[in-house]
């Protein structure tokens, strides 16, 4: 939570500046943005994990599925597709619903983990908040007492690194965090005008794989659609979810360049496997760190990249310097020689000159 608490204080603390201009005292600014931007974030993901444990009571408790497992229930699903598909569907059907059971008992074993260890969700948010809140007021101070102990020669190569991992954080921030942000927020809107069920609940699933690479929204709304048209019934309303979620993806495609031009992206692979094994690492919170950590890392070894290039090239044009010099003092030395010669010369002949001088005389 420390960690996290530092790169949330990152994206935090211009916000907070803004804010300062505004209001004199630091720590009322601090307060205020994190009321503005963090506090919504609890609150959204605790929405999150009220909406699963409402989702998965309506799933086992409804009229239709009350007394059957998953397997029966996905019998019941199939048995309603056309003949053709079912034919398809069946040889997989003992995967799927094994799939289908440990999906939603993971789901539900970490809600019922979370609910009985409510204290201790308490005590994570309580340092979460403390150390976005210090490291925001304090960020600069811990930096500078940090950048003493730097040697001077290092110092260019520690700022270019500081320079690159801000670049990363930045474009990761805008151009896949705030982009998935504005993806669910247009997919909620637009499922609840659709008429779907848990349109909210939709739409923030919708942004978080808006932010997967490789996945993106498009497998929420085919996903409905599919549900509209062999569940419920409603061509139309498959149709107009299909369309609308080509106008996410197109949406995507515009909102991602605009708001991430002006920094360097990285690739795609990294960040989804920041996306896959940072939950695997540490838990929820890792969809979150396990891309900023790799983003980070990324930015290190790019930055020490651009050094060891550096040096090799400095290296380089001092070796060329150095047989420059040898060939400027051998030519030097053969001008001197060349000198030495024509003075030998000159003194001979006038020696010559001063003999036949007095052969006349």
């Amino acid at each position: 939570m420390v960690l996290l608490g530092a790169m949330i204080a990152y994206g935090l603390t211009p916000i907070a500046n803004k804010i300062q201009t505004k209001i004199k005292y630091p720590s009322i600014s601090i307060f205020l943005a994190l009321i503005l931007v963090v506090i919504p974030l609890i609150l959204l993901f605790a929405y999150v994990f009220y909406e699963i444990t409402v989702f998965a009571d309506v799933f086992f408790n409804s009229s239709d599925l009350a007394g059957m497992d998953i397997n029966n229930a996905l019998n019941a699903f199939v048995g309603n597709l056309p003949v053709e598909l079912q034919g398809f569907i069946k040889p997989y059907m003992g995967s799927l619903s094994t799939g289908l059971e440990s999906a939603l008992s993971y789901v539900l074993a970490y809600t019922v983990k979370l609910v009985k260890g409510f204290s201790n969700v308490l005590i994570q948010l309580f340092v979460l908040i403390c150390s976005i809140y210090y490291f925001t007021r304090d960020g600069d101070l811990i930096w500078e007492n940090i950048f003493v102990f730097i040697p001077n020669e290092h110092k260019a190569f520690f700022d270019r690194t500081f320079y690159e991992i801000a670049n990363v954080l930045k474009s990761i921030f805008y151009g896949h965090f705030l982009t998935a942000v504005i993806i669910g927020v247009m997919g909620g809107v637009g499922y609840y005008l659709l008429g779907y069920k848990f349109a909210l609940f939709l739409g923030i699933i919708t942004g978080i794989f808006q932010l997967i690479p490789i996945f993106g929204p498009w497998i929420v709304y085919w996903a409905l659609a599919i549900y509209a048209i062999f569940v419920a019934g409603d061509i139309v309303q498959a149709v107009l979810t299909v369309l609308w979620g080509f106008v996410l993806s197109l949406s995507d495609m515009y909102i991602r360049p605009v708001l991430a031009s002006n920094y360097a992206d990285m690739p795609s692979l990294i960040l989804l496997v920041g996306f896959m094994a940072g939950p695997y690492v540490f838990g929820i919170v890792g969809f979150i760190l396990g891309p900023l950590i790799l983003g980070v890392c990324y930015a290190v070894i790019k930055s020490l990249k651009e050094e060891l290039e550096k040096d090799n090239w400095n290296s380089g044009d001092e070796e060329g310097s150095d047989d420059g010099d040898s060939e400027d003092v051998k030519e030097i030395s053969d001008n001197l020689d060349e000198v030495s010669d024509d003075k030998k010369d000159s003194n001979e002949d006038s020696k010559d000159l001063d003999l036949g001088i007095e052969e006349k005389i």
